[in-house]
């Protein structure tokens, strides 16, 4: 059931023409300025945006810029939580476990107090609904938790049943609102 739901979401997103995507980034970006402006954080895990996300590094630049302490999620081993090394948007990167980009080595480790966090898919409880690698849901059953706060495109809101280990976000941040 969930891997239907995850493929049939993930062409709802590449559907989105590139005007689409762009307009949908600016909106989201600016409302995660605006998130970040109510809620400060010590230090805001991000992520690089791989398969369609929402790419919102002009808000992060516009974060960094304004002092906010960023950082890139890492993986460290398949059956691990993320690690997360500080970042800036012109550090150097380097490809990482999965081929998604990570802070050149060597990595300077931090501990985020809110993490941005890419959805495939969510339910109006806020249940994220992810690639199925558990990186996030091993991620936030640490504690103390961070702040998890979904990214997702308004069109990807989609009722399903949670599972036994779904950890809720704490909000999630679409094109059009906070849920």
């Amino acid at each position: 059931m969930k891997q239907e739901l995850r493929r049939v979401l993930l062409q709802q997103r590449q559907a989105l023409t590139p005007e689409q995507r762009a307009q949908h980034d600016r909106a989201l970006g600016q409302r995660l300025i605006e998130w970040c402006e109510r809620h400060p954080v010590a230090c805001l895990g991000v992520y690089w945006p791989i398969r369609g996300e929402p790419d919102l590094q002009d808000a992060f630049a516009e974060l960094a810029r304004r002092g906010v302490p960023l950082a890139l999620p890492i993986v460290t081993g398949r059956d691990m939580p993320l690690a997360f090394a500080a970042w800036k948007p012109d550090d150097a990167l380097e490809e990482g476990a999965m081929k998604v980009p990570v802070p050149q080595s060597p990595h300077r480790l931090v501990t985020p107090d809110a993490l941005l966090i890419p959805c495939v898919g969510f339910n109006r409880a806020r249940l994220r609904l992810g690639y199925g690698g558990g990186f996030y849901d091993r991620t936030l059953a640490r504690q103390p938790r961070p702040l998890a706060i979904g990214v997702a495109y308004q069109c990807t809101l989609v009722e399903f049943e949670g599972d036994a280990h779904d950890i809720a976000l704490d909000a999630v941040l679409t094109e059009e609102q906070i849920f």
